[in-house]
């Protein structure tokens, strides 16, 4: 397992970019790459992707040098196998969606750390270097690289941040104010103070703990207004809809100017 430099560059107080990978192609993984961003998040919760197509996205940003997340499908800890599968295909971090509770983020924790930590079940694949060097040793070094990233989104999760926090494993926390405008009656309302509000207390929250916040950007003003709170750590959506208006884009403007 390489060290996980996403998690170093949190470490050291740096800025951090990623982005979502919502296309199924080790292609995606690249591109974020060779443009310069610090991590993606690898969606399975979605979208449909088979276990091979994901294990050579993982591949792919090793190669190139690019910190690989996995959303998955549960944010309850209900399924520790699909956390397994996905740390051994090569995730160097695990993120699930919608944690509302601090039973939910230990059982998280355990699926993705070995023990002392936790009880992720042993294994000598991929990370381990199918047992080339000692896998004593590598349990350990996976726990200091693994990162667990819950996203808050709902009204439950908000309400809850103080003990989903205390629970020792957590690297950083992402918002959800997607999914988060929804539980408080809005649906895309993103902008609305309710929401708005939400999303601070998460932030505060994480700053008395010392845990890293991470924050989407969707209007004009956002990046600036997290930046000035002191938030390092930004997602800037997912490369479907950045390439779909770059592609609106250069399409309006071949058809304007041909007006």
């Amino acid at each position: 397992m390489k060290p996980n430099q996403l998690k170093r560059k949190l470490e050291d107080g740096a800025q951090v970019f990623g982005l979502f990978c919502s296309i199924p192609a080790p292609a995606s993984v690249e591109l974020a790459a060779a443009a310069g961003f610090d991590f993606v998040i690898i969606d399975t919760e979605h979208v449909l992707v088979n276990p091979e197509t994901l294990e050579h996205m993982l591949r792919t940003a090793e190669a190139v040098g690019i910190t690989p997340l996995v959303r998955i499908a549960r944010g309850d800890g209900s399924d520790a196998k699909e956390i397994l599968r996905a740390l051994d295909g090569g995730a160097q971090g695990i993120v699930a969606p919608c944690v509302e509770s601090a039973q939910a983020m230990r059982r998280i924790v355990a699926a993705c750390k070995y023990h002392p930590q936790g009880m992720r079940s042993l294994n000598g694949g991929r990370p381990g270097a199918f047992g080339k060097h000692s896998l004593a040793e590598y349990v350990v070094h996976a726990n200091q690289e693994i990162m667990v990233v819950p996203m808050i989104e709902s009204l439950a999760g908000v309400g809850n941040i103080e003990a989903i926090l205390e629970i020792p494993g957590v690297d950083l926390v992402l918002e959800g104010a997607a999914d988060l405008s929804q539980s408080c009656g809005m649906p895309w309302q993103i902008s609305a103070p309710p929401v708005q509000e939400a999303l601070l207390q998460v932030q505060h929250a994480c700053a008395r703990a010392g845990i890293p916040y991470c924050a989407i950007p969707r209007a004009d003003g956002d990046y600036a207004a997290w930046h000035k709170r002191g938030v390092a750590a930004f997602v800037l959506g997912d490369e479907r809809g950045i390439a779909f208006r770059a592609l609106q884009a250069k399409l309006n403007s071949m058809t304007q100017s041909e007006g």
